[in-house]
Formats: C-alpha cells, sequence, structure tokens
C-alpha cells in the first residue's frame, strides 16, 4: 500500500468503517510512514475536536433576520377589523355600459364634451392592454426571482452538504478508485444510474461516492481529490431543457454547474475556482469520448 492509497482510507479508518484486512494494511502503512502517521493523527484531532466543541448562542443578528421575516403581529388585527368594517355601498350602474367599462380600461364610457375644444377619440381596447402588459411583465420578474431563489437555497444546501461530510470524517460511503466499483455500487440505492470516470490523468482522481439528500431527493456524489482538496460533485438527472452553466463562490467555498449526458452536476470545493474549471474540461472530454466509443 502506497501513501495515496493509504490517506484515502484514513479517514474510514478513524471511524473503525474498514474491514479487518484493509484496517490492518492501513495500520502497517502507518507504522512504517510518518506522513501517514502524522495525517491520521491530524484527523484523529479533528475528529475529537468537533465531538467536544461547545454549542453556541445563534447571533442577534440571525434572531432579527428570522423575525422580519415574519408577518407583523398588527396583520391580523388590521385583516379583522376591516372584516367587520361594512363595505360601501356600491352605486348602481347600467348593466350596458360595464362591457364599456372594461374594454377602457375601467374609464367610464362617458359622451366626449360638447364645445369648441379637441376631441380626444376614445381607445377602448388601450387600458385593458396596459393592464395585460404589467401582469406579464410582474409574472416575468416573480419566476425569475423565485429562479433565484431556487438557485441561492440549492448552494446553500451544497455547501453544507460538502462542510458536513468533511467535518464527519466520513465523506465516502464505497472507497475505491476503480470507476468500475463506484458506479455499480449506486445500483438498487437510485432510480437513475450516474455516470463515474477516473480523471486521475487530468490531476483529478476519483477515491469514492456517497449517498445524499439535495432538492429534496436522493442524489449521487462523486469524490475526486485534487491536490490536498476535496471535490464534491453532486450527479442527478437533467430537468426539463437545458440549464445554463452557473459558477460562483459561497462562504469560501467554489460551486460549478452545467448540464452533460442526460446529467446536471454540482460540484463543490475548497480549491479555487480554475480547479473547477478544469475539471469540467476533463470531465465533459471524458463523457464525450464515451459517448462516441
Amino acid at each position: 500500500m502506497d501513501c495515496n492509497e493509504a490517506r484515502a482510507l484514513l479517514d474510514a479508518d478513524v471511524d473503525r468503517e474498514l474491514s479487518a484486512p484493509d484496517a490492518l494494511r492501513v495500520q502497517q502503512h502507518v507504522e512504517g510512514c510518518d506522513a501517514c502517521r502524522r495525517d491520521r493523527a491530524r484527523i484523529v484531532t479533528l475528529v475529537q475536536a468537533v465531538r467536544q466543541a461547545d454549542y453556541h448562542r445563534a447571533p442577534e443578528a440571525l434572531r432579527a433576520s428570522i423575525l422580519a421575516s415574519l408577518p407583523a403581529a398588527g396583520d391580523g388585527r388590521a385583516r379583522g377589523q376591516s372584516r367587520a368594517e361594512p363595505e360601501p355601498r356600491s352605486q348602481p350602474r347600467p348593466r350596458g355600459r360595464r362591457w364599456f367599462t372594461w374594454l377602457g380600461g375601467g374609464v367610464s364610457a362617458r359622451p366626449a364634451p360638447a364645445g369648441p375644444g379637441p376631441r380626444v377619440a376614445a381607445l377602448p381596447g388601450l387600458g385593458w392592454g396596459v393592464a395585460l402588459l404589467v401582469a406579464l411583465a410582474a409574472a416575468a420578474g416573480m419566476a425569475l426571482s423565485a429562479h433565484h431563489a431556487d438557485t441561492d437555497r440549492t448552494v446553500d444546501e451544497l455547501v453544507a452538504s460538502h462542510v458536513r461530510a468533511d467535518l464527519s470524517a466520513r465523506d465516502i460511503d464505497v472507497i475505491s478508485t476503480d470507476r468500475h466499483t463506484v458506479k455499480p455500487w449506486f445500483n438498487g440505492r437510485l432510480d437513475y444510474a450516474p455516470p463515474v470516470e477516473d480523471l486521475a490523468a487530468s490531476g483529478f482522481a476519483l477515491v469514492g461516492g456517497r449517498l445524499d439528500y439535495v432538492g429534496r431527493r436522493r442524489v449521487a456524489v462523486l469524490v475526486y481529490r485534487y491536490r490536498q482538496h476535496v471535490i464534491d460533485v453532486y450527479v442527478r438527472p437533467a430537468g426539463v431543457g437545458p440549464a445554463a452553466p452557473y459558477a460562483t463562490v459561497s462562504q469560501g467555498y467554489a460551486l460549478d454547474r452545467w448540464d452533460a449526458a442526460g446529467m446536471t452536476w454540482w460540484a463543490v470545493t475548497d480549491a479555487e475556482p480554475s480547479a473547477l474549471a478544469a475539471f469540467r474540461t476533463a470531465l465533459d472530454a471524458r463523457l464525450t469520448g464515451t459517448r462516441s466509443e
């Protein structure tokens, strides 16, 4: 066992998740390798620190933000008072004039005033057309705002998942550098088959995979190593219509999203955003080559 293989198993070894033969191999390697022994000690220290960490009170800014998002207490009383007040009696209107009022956007169909002044021709459908355009613009704005909110929520979930896996030292369910071992592991655990590629030749070594729950569904997570960094790649079936590529940085973590091979890919890492761009290029090239074979 060399250092690269041992480091991929250290987290599982600390959590006692390895089989007896693998645990023995890791122990034998660590006993003879100072670098891996230091890495294992660092992981043990981190796990113990997380388990012994104190709970901290949420900041007042968070409390104020939550309270601000709640409906005001006076709204319910105001609505109750408005229901108790009698509504003003509407004046009866000639039945035949309602159609003209509706077509004219609420303008009463009054006869033009007599006199020498200029006469303005009435446009019956103008008011309704303007109202329709305003309604369409408002609907488009609301749809765009909802889309942005959904993307922001997904970004928050992905960052939380990535950090949670890193802190728990249980970021891999199936540990293997062989794509033919990782890919079948998802069979029966998901209702789709995620593509699995090893990109070690491009500097992104496959080390395993796991299951997670993001966007109200179970998703496959492929785990790659890039130098000293972990790249979590979340793979799920693409939606209706291709999603535009999207890259951002949130809470110090770089994220990248794109569609390929019928899947939507989200990559998360604490490395530089340029690392995700290189990863995406390498993966797209491999997926294109696989389809052409």
